[in-house]
């Protein structure tokens, strides 16, 4: 038997009064957070959910989501987390594709949600989670708090394999809609086991910042769940605001900072920084996209400390790489391969490069993923020979050290937030005046890449920027939408009728 959720209720036993959870003035010990995971269990097998059932959360960085989280798995039900930035059209795709017969939502998202369970084909429940201040509120009426006042603490974890799935987190490649990775419970656990061990150092007690979403791979496991095993304490922050984020970590001395390159660049660049003491951080980890060499040098120069970069993928649990503490770091490294795990550089006729060349980065090992959720032909070309393809374009030096050169897939990575072209295109397609349509990023000092889009009108169409954005807000989530749009009478096309968007990045690089 393996089931994650076990593992709470063991560190629960060995640490009942250490705080799980903060959030600002309210603490939940880990004998609390172990105890609501179990009721919440209890509230889904009254529903009817067993064994191999999809669950879906849309669920902030409040003490709600691990409650929920690991009630699922006690279920042996999987977790779809739904990212709480998606609009109807996003949630609807996820509730359909994964199959799930539960939803829960946050308060917040309730408007979204509930015309996307109406869009569902397999969802029998929405269950409504809030309000936002606190889990003890009576205005939650009949809805989240009722379900678990009513259920039992006590609960006799499902038994599950290693390869049975855990979580299906969704993610895309270049082209199509989402898939859902389908992560297990051993791909998590050791996952997370190996980041508390060797990359954060977590012990009993230490505190962490949260405010990476928990719906996310990175804050999923290296955070949640590694803080869990280890029993060390999540600081909640649901939203990255700079001066809340030095307030809480001065407040709560937080040991462990982890964040994506743009948070990093946000608090080196706060005019208040030196009000805030932050001397019991130890530990500070980068991933989600390249951290520029000048924020490495800033914050060493501010906090006296390097800061860790790794590299990862939904489908790869996500650690792949890191830089671990006493490595020798080398500024635009994503590290060496993490125990257990293979990396090594492909070339397009299936041969490994030798080092110093050039080809796509492969991976594997005990964290990739058993495959896309009901997508086998997508699996097969994701996987070959056991090599899980990242898509990803890069080196390896003669230390081992492994480095991205370029990205084989066309993802734009802004703020730390993946975007796909192709899911953005797909919906500019639909827009009844739009003939052409290519997304791409365009560099940014702040985020590292911003969105722009191009677009051309069919024929008797008129478009104008204003318009394109304003269809586009309706559509898609906020990070999605362009920081420019561009309508052109018409996008570069190769002989094959390809739009080519190399020639677009030329024609922007050139208007700078």
């Amino acid at each position: 038997m393996l089931n994650l959720a076990h593992f709470l209720n063991v560190t629960a036993e060995e640490h009942p009064d250490v705080p799980a959870v903060i959030m600002d003035e309210r603490k939940l010990s880990y004998a609390e957070l172990a105890a609501a995971s179990r009721r919440l269990a209890n509230v889904l097998k009254a529903k009817g959910v067993g064994k191999g059932d999809k669950v879906a959360l849309m669920i902030p960085n409040t003490p709600h989501f691990p409650i929920i989280y690991y009630g699922i798995l006690h279920t042996g039900a999987t977790v779809v987390p739904v990212n709480v930035l998606f609009t109807e059209d996003e949630i609807a795709h996820y509730l359909n594709d994964s199959e799930a017969v539960i939803f829960f939502s946050f308060i917040m998202f309730q408007e979204q949600s509930v015309r996307a369970f109406n869009r569902s084909d397999c969802c029998k429940d929405l269950v409504i989670v809030g309000p936002p201040d606190w889990l003890d509120a009576p205005e939650c009426g009949e809805n989240f708090m009722h379900l678990m006042a009513a259920a039992d603490t006590e609960f006799d974890t499902v038994q599950t394999m290693p390869d049975d799935t855990a979580v299906l987190l969704y993610t895309s490649g270049t082209t199509g809609a989402p898939k859902g990775a389908e992560l297990t419970h051993f791909n998590l656990f050791f996952n997370a086991y190996y980041s508390c061990r060797e990359v954060t150092k977590v012990t009993p007690g230490d505190v962490c910042l949260v405010t990476l979403p928990l719906f996310h791979s990175f804050g999923q496991t290296c955070l949640m769940n590694a803080s869990m095993l280890s029993g060390g304490t999540m600081t909640l922050v649901p939203r990255f605001e700079t001066e809340k984020v030095l307030e809480v970590m001065a407040r709560d001395k937080v040991k462990l900072l982890a964040l994506v390159p743009t948070m990093y660049f946000f608090l080196l660049n706060s005019p208040d920084w030196e009000k805030y003491d932050l001397s019991s951080m130890e530990v500070a980890v980068s991933g989600g996209a390249a951290l520029p060499g000048e924020v490495h040098r800033r914050f060493k120069e501010r906090y006296g400390i390097d800061i860790q970069e790794g590299y990862g993928l939904s489908e790869t649990s996500p650690v792949a790489s890191f830089t671990l503490q006493g490595m020798e770091l080398k500024v635009g490294s994503i590290g060496k391969p993490i125990w257990g795990v293979d990396m090594a550089i492909m070339n397009p006729d299936g041969s490994l490069a030798p080092t110093g060349e050039v080809g796509e980065i492969v991976i594997r090992g005990h964290n990739i993923m058993k495959g896309y959720y009901n997508r086998p032909e997508a699996t097969r070309e994701a996987i070959v020979d056991g090599w899980f393809h990242t898509g990803d374009v890069g080196r390896k030096d003669e230390d081992g050290y492994f480095f991205i050169v370029d990205r084989m897939k066309e993802i734009i990575i802004r703020g730390g937030m993946n975007i796909y072209p192709s899911e953005i295109e797909e919906v500019l397609y639909r827009h009844p005046g739009v003939l052409e349509a290519a997304v791409i990023g365009i560099p940014d000092e702040m985020r590292g890449e911003e969105v722009k889009y191009y677009v051309s009108p069919r024929e008797g169409h008129t478009l104008d920027a204003a318009e394109v954005e304003e269809y586009v807000k309706q559509h898609l989530a906020k990070y999605k939408w362009p920081k420019e749009v561009e309508v052109l009478p018409e996008l570069p096309k190769g002989p094959t009728g390809k739009i080519l968007k190399r020639e677009l990045k030329v024609m922007q690089a050139a208007a700078k």
